[in-house]
């Protein structure tokens, strides 16, 4: 199957993991990638390995407008989008803010949004151009202690079925990449403050081993970035491009649990995440 070469390549949540470790592999496979972070200075590793590198808040639509025009300065256009930030949340949905929730939804679902509208016109312009969003196969399966997480993969599932189709007729590709576990600090990193759930003023503190269980569940035989980045890059940027990219621990196996009859399902990781624990 061929594939895309020397394309010019805008990836977001470039800090760390995935996207690191995607930005290297793109180098190496003879694109052009541009990582980019909230913090920049977070990628000063990549910059000395001269991948060229951006602040970018997906949130923050100046810093948007921004990285866009600072790619299209440099090199002319953008290829392809990869929408890679994001960020996790753990505990009882119950239990959770409302702000937590929310923020959640705005890296994960409207930033990806905002910055797929970003490079769109141009991409529609030249009737060329291909949009990679990250989802994961939680997104197909829900998972307890993990609502949030789970939804907005679900939304970033559809909207990119969605977006397929309507960017079709302007030559624009789709592609949904729905990971399963994949080495990174992500665990540690969304796992802060799950202390307040084994206190006793918690509901669910007799499930706070359940709770911990599930923040480092995609973390057990993870697959090492590197290798999930060069499969990616291999699968993604395949001509034709493919609808669905699967890869990581899990990856084949969650999406068979998720069509066992709902019962059963509900009763496993309910089982699993020791909700059975509380009377």
């Amino acid at each position: 199957m061929p594939s895309l070469k020397s394309q010019t390549v805008l990836v977001t949540g470039c800090s760390t993991g995935i996207g690191r470790a995607l930005a290297r592999e793109l180098k190496t496979a003879g694109h052009r990638p541009f990582a980019t972070a909230r913090k920049v200075e977070s990628l000063a590793e990549l910059a000395a390995e001269g991948i060229e590198t951006l602040q970018l808040d997906v949130n923050d639509p100046a810093s948007i407008g921004s990285a866009v025009a600072a790619v299209v300065e440099r090199a002319g256009r953008i290829d392809v989008l990869v929408n890679n930030a994001g960020i996790n949340l753990f505990g009882p949905l119950m239990e959770l803010s409302v702000g937590e929730v929310r923020a959640v939804f705005e890296t994960n679902v409207l930033g990806l949004v905002a910055m797929t509208q970003a490079v769109f016109p141009a991409m529609a312009e030249r009737r060329s151009g291909r949009i990679v969003n990250v989802g994961s196969v939680v997104g197909v399966l829900p998972t307890p202690f993990a609502a949030a997480y789970c939804a907005t993969k679900s939304a970033v599932h559809m909207l990119s079925d969605v977006l397929r189709m309507e960017a079709a007729p302007f030559g624009i590709e789709v592609v949904v990449v729905q990971p399963g576990g994949v080495a990174s600090n992500i665990a540690d990193s969304s796992s802060r403050g799950l202390e307040r759930f084994e206190a006793p003023g918690s509901r669910y503190h007799l499930a706070y081993g359940g709770i911990r269980k599930r923040a480092y569940a995609s973390q057990k035989g993870a697959m090492p970035t590197p290798d999930f980045a060069r499969e990616l890059v291999k699968r993604a940027f395949a001509s034709p491009a493919p609808r669905i990219v699967r890869l990581g621990a899990g990856s084949d196996t969650l999406p068979k649990l998720a069509r066992m009859p709902a019962k059963m399902r509900d009763q496993l990781l309910s089982g699993r995440y020791e909700l059975t624990k509380i009377r």
